[in-house]
């Protein structure tokens, strides 16, 4: 399934992407005999049978229920938990390296991750808006995965059965301010607390053969930047499932973001984004997140 949230003027509202458009799941439901759940969070919440009557019930896709465009936003617009875990380490020696320091052995020993902001998340072809002070606009590309069932304790063997799906993550940054924060041995700190993108939908597990082999990449107003792939993580959402469920729940709805694919992101390359600019990142099987970079206004 390719799970999207679509705008309304109620809010968001859950729905599918299929051939002819975009397949409110609810109605459609509803329409068939046995209704689904509106929101994203809640068809997570309800569970692997309610999955299976969300598969059926795309596969018959009632025409009544199909809009050709709908407005995305994001597939979970307000993630009940969103961790950025170092999973590409490439591009954690890299960064490092151009900062005149060396990666902790650490990263290789153990799964590592900081708390992202799930407050200030956008979806595809917003407008992503950077402080009026930053003085390096930087995007990241990055995945994640949507953990779908809520454990504790969760053996490496049982792992996957925990992923719901897969979206596409870009964890704006503003390297200006990050650094400074960096420096004083703390965490990215404001250079990342104003804004994430997710999307464009969330592609359930048991549409990829391979999630560990998909192409990656970024450009910048049509502009290649970026170029990689899934396979070069050091660490995959598996382990990062097992590490961070240990004596406490990992829950339903918890985004894992995979760190940044080496080369993914304009500070490795010595480039900076400028207001104006279009990012659009691409993942295999996925599709396209695209927004474009503005300067914060006013209230």
């Amino acid at each position: 399934m390719k799970l999207v949230s679509f705008l309304t003027r109620h809010g968001p509202r859950l729905g599918a992407l299929v051939t002819t458009g975009v397949l409110d799941l609810a109605n459609a439901g509803t329409r068939l005999g046995r209704p689904l759940p509106d929101s994203m969070q809640k068809l997570i919440d309800a569970g692997p049978q309610i999955w299976d009557h969300a598969r059926r019930v795309i596969e018959l896709s009632p025409e009544e229920d199909v809009t050709a465009r709908r407005t995305l936003v994001a597939p979970l617009p307000r993630p009940i938990r969103l961790r950025d875990v170092n999973l590409f380490l490439e591009h954690m020696e890299k960064g490092l390296a151009l900062l005149g320091k060396t990666m902790s052995p650490q990263f290789k020993r153990q799964v590592i991750y900081y708390n992202a902001d799930h407050l200030h998340v956008y979806g595809p072809n917003d407008d992503i808006p950077f402080p009026r002070q930053a003085s390096w606009i930087d995007f990241e590309l990055e995945w994640a995965c949507v953990v779908g069932v809520t454990g504790v304790n969760i053996s490496r063997a049982s792992a996957a059965d925990y992923i719901f799906g897969f979206c596409i993550f870009n964890d704006w940054s503003e390297r200006g301010s990050q650094f400074p924060f960096m420096d004083a041995n703390l965490g990215p700190g404001i250079g990342k607390d104003f804004a994430n993108s997710l999307g464009p939908c969330i592609v359930t597990a048991d549409e990829f053969p391979n999630p560990y082999a998909l192409r990656m990449t970024a450009h910048v107003n049509d502009e290649l930047w970026s170029s990689g792939t899934t396979s070069s993580m050091h660490w995959r959402f598996e382990d990062a499932i097992v590490a961070l469920s240990v004596d406490r729940s990992l829950f339903a709805g918890e985004v894992l973001g995979s760190g940044t694919v080496l080369n993914g992101c304009g500070f490795e390359l010595g480039r900076r984004l400028s207001y104006g600019d279009t990012v659009r990142l691409e993942v295999e099987r996925i599709g396209t997140l695209q927004n474009r970079v503005v300067e914060a206004q006013r209230t």
